[in-house]
């Protein structure tokens, strides 16, 4: 496995395997600790891709001041060997100097997409999603990227990125990968004490709760929402930020379920954020998941 530090350097590998034309590039984008959720995006790209880079950057301007970027770990030995063993050709390591030189101002947003939930609670976050995507694209030159389904506001924000600038890479997003309690594979799960650790899978539980009622026809989103809330309420060290129906693509509330929907969540136990959703295809009153 090759390590990259520089753009240049990861430009020119990526070009020498373009002009082959015939050489797929697959692209897997992480801040690094990774797990076997990581493990699944990287598996399923080098199944789809002749070769693969993985990048591994903890994107500064992804943070808000409020939020600790220092403590956010960086396990890179533990990284490394993860990505030998699945068999990836190109680590990319960038450093902040190299991604944000002095001088750089250059802001991408998407507005209408990244304005409501994550949006709302981390006003930053998106617009450093989509810049650092931006820039990890112009410098990998994949032909397809994976992300993981979730973060699904992040991987919709990314979508449009993609088609709004021509960017010509196919994004795939792949289904959430959980623990055997049902909780939602992250990074940030390391941080969690026994005790909130034990408590953690209730936002699984309140998303399936919402995803249970409309498997038994309920079509009243409000009805819905309450009862992920009740769910929820269980355990008065839970903190809601959000719970809501959307519509898959826009991320609008629905007032009425249709055909389709997403059901998003956030919520903190003590200074933990945890995030979480559930894509619902509704067919006659019944309805699958896609967790």
């Amino acid at each position: 496995m090759k390590i990259i530090h520089t753009a240049p350097s990861m430009t020119a590998w990526s070009e020498r395997l373009r002009r082959k034309g015939t050489t797929t590039i697959g692209f897997v984008p992480t801040m690094g600790a990774l797990h076997d959720g990581h493990r699944s995006l990287i598996r399923a790209a080098r199944l789809q891709s002749d070769a693969l880079v993985v990048s591994i950057f903890v994107n500064p301007t992804q943070f808000a001041p409020t939020e600790d970027l220092a403590k956010y770990p960086r396990p890179i030995a533990k990284d490394r060997a993860l990505c030998r063993a699945e068999g990836v050709d190109v680590c990319f390591e960038p450093t902040a100097q190299a991604m944000y030189p002095e001088g750089f101002q250059t802001v991408v947003t998407v507005p209408s997409i990244a304005k409501r939930w994550e949006g709302a609670s981390r006003p930053h976050h998106f617009g450093g999603v989509a810049i650092v995507v931006t820039k990890l694209f112009g410098m990998v030159r994949p032909h397809l990227a994976l992300f993981g389904q979730k973060d699904y506001q992040q991987a919709a924000v990314v979508k449009q990125l993609v088609k709004d600038l021509n960017l010509g890479v196919a994004i795939r997003v792949r289904p959430t990968v959980r623990e055997q309690d049902g909780l939602a594979m992250s990074s940030r799960n390391m941080y969690l004490s026994p005790d909130k650790r034990r408590i953690a899978p209730m936002l699984f539980h309140a998303l399936e709760a919402g995803r249970q009622m409309i498997v038994d026809g309920v079509r009243d989103v409000a009805a819905i929402e309450q009862a992920m809330r009740q769910t929820l309420k269980r355990e008065p060290t839970i903190h809601v930020e959000y719970l809501a129906v959307c519509d898959p693509d826009s991320l609008e509330p629905l007032p009425v379920l249709a055909a389709r929907a997403v059901i998003l969540g956030a919520v903190r136990i003590g200074s933990i954020r945890l995030l979480d959703n559930m894509l619902v295809k509704i067919r006659g009153g019944r309805s699958r998941p896609t967790r």
